[in-house]
């Protein structure tokens, strides 16, 4: 592909603003205007380019991207899915949603089998909190700081209280405990008269990638065992690769009764999740498989992404890629803040490729943000946590790239302590 492709004739960056603004969102297109934001038009392998042909080194795209923009191999793949079956009628057998639904189970831990695809993270939450119901769990318990999306189910499930309250009073009545506290799950756990579901992420992403305590997802499975209950794992952003391992249960040896995929599953190509869970977990939608379905979810477009997707991370070996580079990247930060006399203020956290960088203050986070885009380097804040950046980098950084991202991290954080 070409690496800059121009916005449409007579279309120009006032223009998209405007759009923005008017038929979008103002609040968004405000604060866009306030942080000068470029218009992305492109992507290709690790880097973005702006309206004006100016090219980025891709470090945000809150996951998505692990096998980099546009991958030629799954752009090729979704191409001729297309051009020929991009859509399936629903009434007859899917055999592009059989295929992905064994490749993708095959790279997760046993007894995990079922798939269901869907076409977003929330979803994927969605149905899993529906699956746990049918499975007799009358109580759901999630952490503190945890995200799991915003629609309404998801939310009530979200441990963020700015973007639960205006919905207080229609979310139900979920519980939240600490993360990375085992004896306060314990003890919820025993309070519940009924079974519960436990839902959490195996590294809190949108809290600024809080890592739980060695062998606390260990004593979160045997709790789950204990009282009977049902454990869900949002590996929606940690899995997939992402941590050095193909899920990030897998560091400790766990393995949940229902696991939540998204983010990077189609190579960044379309939008696509999906819910894996085992036989046991599956046998009420066995029962009856119309009580949860979805007229785009499974699409062949989307399932060719997921084949390729997952050809290619197995092809370029890119899990092992990974965790190689994340150990690069944290001990080449960890340089940069040691040598900066700020340094000491910054704290940074990471697994893999999920690294966060927590600053004292949102402002301080914000305006390092804006000096790293000025380093043409695109990065992420943490919804759950301003006070965090968050990066994570496509696994195919070149040496070139890792000094492009250490070099103008080092410039950005000059200009922030300024």
């Amino acid at each position: 592909m070409n690496s800059f492709t121009p916005l449409p004739e007579g279309l120009d960056a006032e223009h998209v603003r405007a759009q923005y603004r008017d038929h979008v969102n103002a609040g968004y297109a405000r604060l866009a205007s306030m942080m000068n934001l470029p218009i992305e038009v492109a992507g290709e392998g690790v880097y973005l380019f702006d309206m004006d042909g100016n090219r980025y080194l891709d470090a945000g795209g809150y996951g998505v991207f692990l096998l980099g923009h546009s991958h030629p191999q799954v752009v090729e793949k979704v191409s001729h899915q297309l051009h020929s079956h991009p859509m399936a009628s629903k009434l007859m057998l899917n055999p592009f949603q059989a295929q992905a639904a064994a490749a993708l189970a095959a790279v997760c831990p046993a007894p995990l089998q079922y798939v269901y695809f869907c076409n977003s993270g929330t979803e994927a939450t969605e149905a899993a909190l529906k699956l746990a119901w049918l499975n007799g769990c009358q109580q759901v318990i999630s952490t503190q700081g945890g995200y799991h999306g915003k629609t309404l189910g998801s939310l009530a499930v979200t441990g963020r209280t700015l973007y639960r309250s205006p919905f207080a009073d229609r979310l139900g009545d979920s519980h939240f405990v600490p993360f990375g506290d085992a004896d306060a799950l314990r003890q919820q756990l025993q309070a519940q008269p009924e079974r519960a579901c436990v839902i959490l992420e195996p590294v809190q992403a949108e809290a600024g990638v809080i890592v739980p305590p060695a062998g606390y997802l260990q004593q979160v499975r045997q709790l789950c065992d204990q009282y009977g209950a049902v454990l869900i794992a949002d590996e929606i952003q940690s899995g997939m690769g992402r941590t050095g391992r193909w899920w990030a249960c897998e560091h400790e040896g766990v393995v949940p009764d229902i696991l939540l995929v998204g983010k990077s599953l189609s190579g960044g190509c379309v939008p696509v999740s999906a819910m894996v869970c085992t036989a046991d977990m599956q046998a009420p939608l066995n029962r009856n498989p119309l009580m949860h379905t979805s007229t785009f979810g499974a699409n062949p477009l989307a399932m060719a992404a997921v084949m390729a997707t997952l050809q290619v991370m197995q092809h370029e070996q890119l899990v092992p890629r990974a965790e190689a580079l994340g150990q690069r990247l944290r001990q080449g930060l960890q340089n940069v803040l040691r040598q900066h006399p700020c340094g000491n203020q910054v704290q940074l956290r990471s697994t893999g490729l999920l690294l966060g960088v927590e600053f004292a203050d949102a402002g301080l986070a914000a305006n390092m943000v804006m000096h790293l885009i000025d380093q043409r380097i695109v990065v992420n804040h943490s919804l759950n946590d301003h006070r965090v950046i968050r990066l994570t980098p496509p696994a195919l950084y070149s040496d070139s790239d890792v000094e492009w991202l250490l070099g103008g991290f080092a410039r950005a954080l000059a200009r922030t302590f300024e």
